[in-house]
């Protein structure tokens, strides 16, 4: 690596990752003689081994075989000491007009930016993004951070998921998560479940219809039966990454996923959230080589941090006024400005919330300042373990110019 919302909207858009029941479900028999789904090749023209190819019954990634003769703490620091990936979360710019927003994504990849990610709330919808992106790059990356599955079907998803591959080969990593009961039912409609085993069920089918096998499917959440896409399915399968926050999502994130997707985290807990994810490879007998650990950081390079930093506090409330986001903030050692900040929000004091996020709360959460500081503080979170940590442009409403100076600050 080369370097030197509204609080109403936030609370609807926050990702719950609060823990549920994460036993696998009972899918009906797959025809024989039909192919498994083949698993994502080895990245950075690094030749995959043979039993990554494989594919486990019930649609998960196979085992992945440990390192011969390391330990865990040497494949840890081995993962951390690697140069890093520098992501970009182009969002910010997807209100511009088509034209402006695929300059954007163009001038992200002739920077070197590994991925562009995007999210999906009451925006544009993340999948269009992708491939807009996508047919107007050659080499980025492209992501979502984060779809929530209970507002698709997985057959759905997973169709989706074999479109952007034949876009954007071995390009595309869909990103998955659980979303909030505003999102869910009060704009969709639709029963609000919040559950890891959803979760677990959803990757399960999807990473079968993406493959094009016929996918008979009898879960808690989804009963799918005698499925099969006709289009043919792309050559270097999806990546799968699940946003999460607590251990259990971390965990389920480690057993069965392709990477992870942290957010509001600060450098020193990333390593106790990796722990997590070593638990869940553990659990499924593989070790976390060739697994992105990414975290979005919001980042604003600017000649004015006072402004920048009175923004950022205005998201940060409305994120810690949300449970499962307060929670993780009083677990990472923030309790105190927690308490703080949704005592003055319950109280219908919403400037005074804002006064009370403390300016080690920012520091914690949060990148201001001009180039020098951002690009040395993005680099403690490059040291945390992260494989690829995300810039997340923000900027003043009366200061947009901020967030193609943030782009162009990296890497």
């Amino acid at each position: 690596m080369r370097i030197g919302g509204p609080p109403a909207l936030a609370r609807a858009a926050v990702s719950r990752v609060r823990g549920g029941d994460a036993d696998g479900p009972r899918r009906g028999p797959t025809p024989r003689g039909r192919r498994r789904y083949p698993q994502p090749q080895a990245r950075d023209r690094q030749p995959a081994h043979p039993r990554r190819l494989e594919a486990r019954r019930d649609g998960e990634r196979p085992a992945l075989p440990p390192r011969g003769g390391e330990g865990r703490a040497r494949r840890r620091q081995d993962r951390r000491v690697s140069p890093p990936r520098l992501g970009i979360v182009l969002s910010p710019f997807a209100t511009r007009p088509v034209a402006e927003f695929v300059a954007v994504a163009r001038e992200a990849e002739a920077r070197g930016y590994h991925t562009a990610w995007v999210g999906e709330s009451s925006g544009y919808d993340a999948i269009s993004l992708m491939t807009l992106i996508a047919s107007h790059t050659e080499r980025i990356h492209v992501g979502s951070a984060v779809i929530p599955v209970q507002t698709r079907t997985p057959v759905v998803l997973g169709v989706s998921a074999a479109s952007l591959g034949h876009v954007a080969p071995g390009r595309v990593a869909l990103g998955l998560g659980l979303s909030s009961r505003a999102i869910v039912s009060d704009w969709h409609g639709l029963p609000f479940g919040n559950s890891l085993r959803q979760i677990r069920e959803a990757v399960q089918i999807i990473r079968l219809a993406a493959s094009g096998e016929r996918v008979n499917f009898e879960g808690t959440f989804y009963h799918v039966k005698n499925f099969r896409m006709t289009a043919p399915p792309p050559e270097k399968p999806v990546r799968v990454v699940l946003a999460a926050l607590g251990p259990g999502m971390l965990e389920l994130a480690g057993e069965i996923a392709d990477g992870v997707v942290l957010n509001w985290i600060p450098p020193e807990t990333v390593p106790a959230s990796i722990k997590h994810l070593e638990a869940g490879a553990r659990r499924a007998g593989r070790a976390l080589d060739g697994f992105e650990i990414a975290s979005f950081v919001r980042t604003c390079v600017t000649d004015d941090p006072t402004t920048a930093r009175e923004a950022l506090a205005r998201e940060i409330t409305g994120y810690a006024s949300v449970d499962a986001y307060a929670s993780f903030f009083r677990s990472a050692g923030f309790g105190d400005e927690v308490d703080a900040v949704t005592t003055a929000w319950k109280a219908g004091d919403r400037g005074g919330a804002v006064k009370r996020v403390s300016p080690r709360f920012l520091d914690g959460l949060g990148v201001v300042g001009d180039e020098a500081v951002c690009r040395a503080r993005i680099t403690e979170f490059a040291r945390a373990g992260l494989t690829q940590p995300v810039i997340v442009p923000f900027a003043p409403p009366d200061a947009r110019a901020a967030l193609h100076r943030t782009l162009r600050a990296f890497p």
